[in-house]
């Protein structure tokens, strides 16, 4: 269960995996706003009960489901990832050491490499659009996010220190990683 307000809401996520008393005691101490739910998972009949309930008092908005999706761990490789190795994972991956050019990295979460990647790096494999890939140096020929590819440009490399990729309104971005700005 995800809970945080709005303006003029409680936003509510169920996952499924709620009990009736957790939920009304998450509840029993905020304000009184109205709620708007979305449920993400598989809710009991005890649980709708309660939140009809809960509705009744507060007032009740369904919300569909975002494109978020549930990560189920992460994943930490602690080496080089040499050329010819594969990692493929449900979750986020973080590799504690370099991608080297002919290694993949494939993750339906974000993927973190603490080192170069040089390598294929493909987040959000699974479509999550929301996925980023982070590199102390992001050298990487190619990466891949959700649907989006971004191919580097021809030319020397300049060292630009830690970065990120993410997408911004339907492409692959990157931008400086740990500076304030």
């Amino acid at each position: 269960m995800r809970l945080r307000a709005t303006l003029n809401a409680l936003s509510l996520r169920l996952d499924g995996h709620e009990r009736p008393e957790m939920l009304r005691k998450a509840l029993a101490e905020l304000p009184p706003l109205p709620l708007e739910v979305e449920v993400a998972g598989v809710v009991g009949q005890e649980v709708l009960e309660a939140l009809l309930e809960l509705g009744r008092e507060r007032g009740l908005q369904l919300r569909p489901q975002r494109g978020e999706k549930y990560i189920p761990y992460t994943e930490v490789i602690d080496q080089t990832l040499r050329a010819g190795a594969r990692i493929e994972s449900p979750g986020t991956v973080v590799i504690l050491g370099d991608v080297n050019p002919g290694a993949e990295v494939v993750a339906a979460g974000d993927i973190i490499v603490v080192g170069k990647l040089r390598g294929l790096a493909h987040a959000g494999a699974g479509g999550q659009e929301g996925a980023a890939i982070w590199a102390v140096r992001l050298e990487a020929k190619q990466i891949r996010i959700g649907q989006y590819v971004a191919q580097a440009p021809d030319g020397a490399w300049e060292a630009r220190g830690p970065e990120r990729a993410r997408v911004v309104e339907g492409r692959i971005v990157l931008e400086a990683w740990g500076k304030k700005g």
